[in-house]
């Protein structure tokens, strides 16, 4: 997932790389995608239109109270850029608190809180005459790929975009008519491969799981890496990692291929809204953890054998530092260190250049020296 110096810059030109904040938006629209997937619209008033600007594969955060707790998940924009709205698909997880609440209790006229965009899984490509992107998705993989896709075919006559989308059925596709408008709107530069699981497809290399042989297939078959000039990766673990494996095995150059994650699998280790509670002793070591965001610093002690990530130290003294999946993959609580040293234990969201500026995933961080300063603002 990595970008060059021109396209980090570019990037920055189209997403501000504004610090997450949360604004209050009206739904305005529930719209059912299949038995187990909404999508959710919400209204953007013309003060907060800045506040939303977007570019294709950004996501959001969304907080809601349910049933007392604070509950906060990220979700991928599904459309291209349009005044005053914004769309996200969500698909229910069997155990996700969120997307069932979405699903069975979110109505039009409701509030809640979403974070302004974030994310660089965007093209940096857009409007080059002859480029052939390409999206893999798996699922509610498709979520951010639907706007990319979009954008891509919209930016130049000459673009063309190929979907290779996963799913158990044709009943579990989501998005199903928007990609046969998509199609019908770019006939001969938009391809749509569906690879199905659970369901025979005419093809065989389109019928059952993608695993690497069949992933080899159809890149010889019908995705010949040679003619890509940029791919875009998002579903779960598992995939996206064996796309990103044999993608290098061919050789593409690991600055062409863009990857998102929706979950790794782990749990969460920051707290609803105030950290996880820790006791500090009078008689343990302690790291001190300074913290600036807005412009303002704050101090918390961490005792060495709590094992505590800098978020959830920062969110006992702030709770306005700004978090959503927790786990290493959305990006949102990135901060610049400043001083001192850290641990961290997963990184799916930043840049191998974002590293080197001093970047660090909060979530995922742990101090392992005595002081530590980290800055939001950075």
């Amino acid at each position: 997932m990595t970008l060059t110096d021109e396209a980090l810059e570019a990037l920055g030109a189209r997403t501000g790389r504004r610090r997450a904040r949360f604004h209050r938006l009206r739904v305005v629209e529930v719209r059912p995608l299949t038995a187990d997937a909404v999508e959710v619209t919400f209204a953007v008033p013309d003060e907060l239109a800045d506040a939303f600007d977007y570019a294709p594969g950004q996501y959001v955060a969304l907080r809601a109270r349910i049933d007392g707790a604070e509950v906060r998940r990220s979700y991928s924009i599904c459309r291209p850029p349009t005044p005053g709205r914004l769309s996200v698909g969500i698909k229910r997880d069997p155990d996700g608190r969120f997307s069932s609440w979405a699903q069975s209790q979110l109505r039009p006229g409701d509030e809640i809180d979403v974070m302004s965009p974030q994310g660089t899984f965007v093209s940096t490509r857009t409007g080059t005459p002859t480029d052939h992107v390409v999206g893999i998705a798996a699922g509610s993989g498709i979520t951010p790929i639907m706007s990319l896709a979009a954008a891509v075919l919209a930016a130049s006559a000459t673009s063309s975009f190929t979907l290779v989308y996963a799913n158990r059925s044709s009943t579990d596709v989501m998005f199903v008519d928007e990609l046969a408008d998509l199609k019908d709107r770019y006939p001969a530069r938009l391809a749509i491969h569906h690879v199905l699981s659970r369901e025979q497809r005419t093809a065989p290399v389109l019928s059952g799981r993608i695993d690497e042989a069949r992933l080899r297939r159809l890149l010889a078959t019908l995705v010949p890496p040679e003619s890509v000039a940029e791919w875009f990766l998002c579903g779960p673990f598992p995939l996206v990692q064996l796309c990103r494996d044999v993608l290098a095995d061919v050789g593409v150059p690991a600055d062409r291929v863009r990857f998102e994650l929706f979950s790794t699998g782990a749990t969460p280790t920051a707290g609803s809204d105030g950290g996880r509670p820790v006791t500090v002793r009078a008689d343990e070591p302690v790291r001190t953890i300074e913290v600036t965001l807005d412009g303002t610093s704050s101090r918390v002690t961490s005792p060495v054998s709590a094992h505590e990530t800098i978020l959830n130290a920062a969110l006992r003294v702030r709770a306005d530092v700004p978090f959503a999946c927790a786990g290493g993959v959305c990006g949102t609580c990135r901060a610049r260190l400043r001083e001192g040293a850290v641990q961290m234990t997963e990184n799916y969201a930043l840049e191998p250049d974002e590293i080197e500026r001093g970047y660090i995933l909060t979530c995922q961080s742990h101090p392992t020296s005595d002081r530590v300063v980290v800055d939001y603002d950075g």
